[in-house]
């Protein structure tokens, strides 16, 4: 009682910071509990990991080309990667294999887009689908984000999502480029980390909400 008189006396300004302290230890030691501790942290004894190695075959040449330019980048070319530009932006539909080679038994496609999106460096970013046809997951699908600085050894991207088995899926991707001909095709090697939860397979998916009809416009 005597400390808290002593605040009091010292000015409001002495006041807040003391009730700003208090708030803080009363918000931080309860998350310092496993009881307290957040749902959305990966657990082992809660979650099931899945990993794929994939390999993506990038074909922007040829009458087979999966990847195709829809708009030209305008800014600063990178000498490194062939004369492409920032801003370039291209849209694939890449085949899925279970090895490097193009001949390799199919496992799925990558469908999704790429936008050099550094001014400074061949960096892209990456959004994209892994649709999965072939195996045991064959009809679900990955959702990949992040960004790929092409000239690094090892990348890594983002799992945002998922379907089927892997829905609501997290986790990451590390990325290596197998091949690479200079301006022409590359194989890349896409391992797959995947962290899903089993409540979210056992049940159906929810329902779709239908939407209102729109508002009738009446022009008087």
């Amino acid at each position: 009682m005597a400390a808290w008189m002593k605040v009091q006396s010292s000015g409001g300004r002495q006041l807040l910071s003391v009730v700003y302290l208090v708030a803080a230890v009363v918000i931080i030691l309860p998350a310092t509990s496993s009881r307290w501790r957040p749902q959305w942290l990966w657990r082992e004894d809660r979650g099931v990991a899945t990993h794929l190695l994939l390999f993506m075959h990038d074909v922007l040449t040829g009458p087979d080309a999966t990847a195709v330019d829809v708009v030209n980048g305008t800014g600063r070319a990178f000498d490194v990667a062939g004369g492409l530009r920032f801003g370039q932006v291209v849209v694939m539909d890449d085949v899925l294999t279970e090895g490097p080679s193009r001949s390799s038994p199919r496992v799925g496609r990558t469908q999704g887009f790429y936008v050099f999106s550094d001014m400074n460096v061949p960096a892209l970013l990456f959004c994209m689908n892994v649709v999965l046809t072939a195996g045991p997951y064959a009809g679900s699908t990955v959702t990949i984000l992040g960004r790929d600085y092409i000239t690094q050894p090892l990348r890594e991207l983002s799992v945002v999502g998922g379907t089927g088995a892997f829905r609501m899926a997290t986790g990451y991707v590390l990325w290596r480029t197998a091949s690479w001909q200079f301006r022409a095709d590359a194989v890349l090697e896409l391992d797959v980390f995947v962290h899903t939860r089993p409540e979210y397979l056992q049940s159906p998916p929810p329902p779709l909400h239908h939407r209102p009809p729109p508002p009738t416009v009446v022009v008087t």
